[in-house]
C-alpha cells in the first residue's frame, strides 16, 4: 500500500542563545535576533515518515510548516533527506500566533491539502514547549490522535490501522488506531537521517517566493524555475487556505507571553543544605522569594 503523510514541522528560535533581545515589546520572540533551527523533535517524526516511505512504494511525505520566507528552509531540509515536497504557510496575519492560532492555520492548510492519511509532528517545539498543536489540529480535523510516539511499527492495508509504539510512565505501551491519523513523536525516537548528497544537489536551489524577491537581480538560474518546477516552493498565504484572520495570529491568540528571562546559574551561587526540614524549608522559601520557582 501507498501512504499520503503529512509532516508538520517548525522553523524555531535557538533557544540555547536566548539573551535579552530574544523578546520584542509585544511580547512576542524577537525571531531575527536569534539563529534559526529545525525543531529537534520534528526531524524525530519526519524520519518516521520517511521509515513508512521506505516500506511502502509510493509513500510521499509532505512539509508542511508556517512562518516568515525564512522558513522555507525547513521545507528544503526535509527535501535533502527523502520528502517529496512541502507547503509554506506565510503571511502577516499568521504572525504572534499561540497553539490555538498555530493550529487553526496548520488544521485549515490540511484541509486544503484534502487527501492524507497520516499527519505527523513533533511532540512539541523548543520555543513553547506546551506540546499542544499536535491534539489541536487533531481536534480541529476530527481525527484520532497518538501521542508520545516511539516508533510506527506497521500499517495494516487491510483493516487500515497503524500500531505504534509510545511511551508512557513507567514504560512503553502498542496502541492501535485507525487512518487517517494524528500521531506525535518525541525526542526519544529515532534520529532523522542525515541529508542525502543526490537530494542536496536537486534541491540546493529550491526557492520560496519571498525568498527569490529578496534576492532581486542576485537570483540567478531563473529559467530552472520553469523547467524544474519542483524548486518552487508553494506559499500560503490566509486567503489561500481560506483561513478567517480573526482567528490567527495574535488576533486568534488568547496566550499571551509577558516577559522572558535567561537565568544562569554560577558555581558561587550554591548552597550547601543538610536533609533537615528546616534547611528544606528555608530553601523554599527563599526560591519563592526570589521567584526562582512559583
Amino acid at each position: 500500500m501507498s501512504l499520503k503523510i503529512i509532516v508538520l514541522a517548525k522553523q524555531v528560535p535557538d533557544t540555547r542563545n536566548v539573551g535579552k533581545d530574544a523578546m520584542k515589546e509585544d511580547g512576542t520572540i524577537n525571531r531575527a535576533a536569534l539563529p534559526a533551527i529545525f525543531n529537534p523533535e520534528d526531524l524525530n517524526a519526519l524520519e518516521q515518515a520517511l521509515r513508512l516511505k521506505d516500506a511502502y512504494p509510493g509513500t510521499t511525505v509532505t512539509l508542511l510548516t508556517m512562518g516568515p520566507g525564512r522558513a522555507a528552509e525547513i521545507i528544503r531540509e526535509g527535501l535533502y533527506r527523502g520528502a517529496d515536497g512541502g507547503y509554506l504557510l506565510t503571511d502577516r496575519a499568521f504572525a504572534g500566533a499561540d497553539t490555538l492560532a498555530t493550529s487553526y492555520a496548520l488544521a485549515t492548510a490540511i484541509k486544503k491539502i484534502k487527501d492524507y492519511d497520516i499527519i505527523i509532528g513533533g511532540r512539541q517545539a523548543i520555543d513553547g514547549d506546551t506540546a499542544q498543536v499536535g491534539p489541536q489540529v487533531a481536534e480541529k480535523l476530527g481525527l484520532t490522535q497518538i501521542t508520545y510516539a516511539e516508533e510506527i511499527l506497521n500499517v495494516d492495508e487491510k483493516t487500515r490501522r497503524i500500531t505504534v509504539k509510545r511511551h508512557i510512565d513507567g514504560g512503553v505501551e502498542t496502541v492501535e488506531g485507525p487512518l487517517p491519523i494524528v500521531i506525535t513523536v518525541n525526542g526519544s525516537a529515532a534520529p532523522c537521517r542525515p541529508r542525502n548528497a543526490k537530494l542536496v544537489q536537486k534541491y540546493k536551489r529550491a526557492l520560496g517566493a519571498q525568498e527569490k524577491a529578496a534576492l532581486g537581480d542576485a537570483l540567478t538560474h531563473t529559467e530552472m524555475y520553469e523547467s524544474r518546477p519542483y524548486l518552487n516552493i508553494t506559499e500560503w498565504s490566509v486567503a489561500d487556505v481560506n483561513g478567517d484572520t480573526a482567528q490567527c495570529g495574535l488576533s486568534g491568540s488568547p496566550t499571551k507571553v509577558k516577559t522572558i528571562q535567561n537565568i544562569v546559574f554560577q558555581a558561587k551561587e550554591s548552597k550547601t543544605l543538610t536533609s533537615s526540614d528546616k534547611d528544606i524549608e528555608d530553601m523554599i522559601v527563599e526560591l519563592l522569594a526570589n521567584h526562582t520557582i512559583g
